[in-house]
Parts: C-alpha cells; structure tokens; sequence
C-alpha cells in the first residue's frame, strides 16, 4: 500500500537560522570534509533550507570563511601569564600559527578576506598589550601587529599547496650545485639555506619581526 502523505503542519519546525548557527555547521564541515566543502551551497544543504536564505546573514563565501577563521580563534588559550612580553608574544604567534596549520586552505583564504570578529579583535587586543608592556610606541605596535599577523597566516597558508618530497630535494641539490664563480654568495650559504627545524625557523621569524618592530620608526605622516 502506498504510504499516506504527511501534511507538511505535522512536520516539526526547523530551527529558526541565525548566523551564529550557521558558522557552527560551518566549523562542522570544515572539521569534516575540508574548506572546499564549506560552501553556501553545501551549508544549505546541512540546514535543509536554500542558499539564498543564507546571504541574510553571510553576505558571501569569503566572509563565511572569515566567520570560521574568527569561531576558531575562539579555541585558543589566553596569553601565558609567566614570562617576558617577549616570549609571551612569541608564544601567542605561534598559537595563532599553529591553529592555522591545521587549516592551511583556510589560512589561504584570510590573506585576501581577514576576519573581523570579537576573537580575531580580541587577538589583536593581546598582541597590543604584549607589544605596549614592552614599551613599544603605539604607532610601532599598530603597523607592527599587521606584519606579525600576516607573517603567522603566509607560513600556514604555504602548506595550503602540496610540496613533494622530490621538489624539495631538487632544492636542495640545485642549492648544493652552484658554485663560487656564478653564485658565490649562494655557495658559501648553501648548508644554511635550508638548514633548521620548522619549529625553530618560525620562533626566529617572530623574534626577528619582533626586534625590527621595537626598532623601525613609523615614517611621519607629514613627509
């Protein structure tokens, strides 16, 4: 016997969109199946509803992945409270770097639309305090907190692309190759070009950006 249709009145309701459960499903596919699945198309799907339902609440796909680089910055601890501004500093960054690296794609896509909500303002928040306790000028800190965060986000967005293990190694004789006639500089840097732990090549790339934002002055507005 054919089933009886169902009235669409005895169906329960669905739950009422808002954009804070949007991003949450987002967070969920992201998790899930990648960055290239978080789509509006896909989240429609999700919540049984159409994509243009969405657009009231995300206006697009890049401000959809700003709003999840932004839910997951919500995960990271405070500031270390033990330390110098330094080294809290440094730690921070690489919290912030770390969490990018497992999403390179999505640390991909912040360079070109950066997050703006509370957890990303609340980073920022921390960077200037840490950057004020150490007595940089304010006007240092401001442009400084951009480089720093750009810094974090290319480093993680690198891996977004797949570099094999062959690729690497070609680097590393064609570095190893050169000589002191053609490329004297290259030659005698060759061991060092390539040298170091990823752990530590990011720790010296923050205390180096650190060093130069404490000692490069702002040029003035008015030259």
């Amino acid at each position: 016997m054919p089933a009886t249709p169902r009235s669409r009145r005895e169906r329960p309701a669905k739950p009422a969109l808002t954009r804070a459960g949007i991003v949450a499903v987002a967070v969920e596919i992201l998790r899930a199946e990648g960055l290239q699945k978080v789509t509006m198309r896909r989240l429609a799907q999700e919540l049984d509803t159409g994509p243009a339902s969405l657009y009231v609440y995300v206006r697009n796909t890049a401000e959809l992945h700003a709003a999840v680089l932004d839910e997951l910055l919500g995960t990271l601890p405070p500031a270390p409270a033990d330390g110098g501004w330094r080294e809290r500093l440094e730690q921070v960054l690489v919290g912030y770097t770390t969490l990018l690296l497992e999403h390179p794609s999505l640390a991909r896509s912040a360079l070109t639309s950066w997050p703006s909500g509370p957890h990303y303002l609340d980073l920022i928040e921390t960077l200037l305090g840490l950057l004020d306790e150490g007595g940089v000028p304010r006007e240092r800190a401001a442009w400084g907190v951009d480089l720093l965060l750009q810094r974090a986000t290319a480093t993680a967005a690198e891996h977004a692309g797949e570099v094999s293990r062959e690729d690497w190694d070609s680097l590393g004789r064609a570095l190893g190759q050169v000589t002191e006639r053609t490329h004297p500089h290259i030659a005698a840097a060759s061991g060092l070009l390539l040298s170091g732990a990823p752990g530590a090549r990011v720790s010296w790339a923050f205390q180096a950006l650190i060093n130069g934002i404490e000692r490069t002055a702002v040029p003035d507005p008015h030259d």
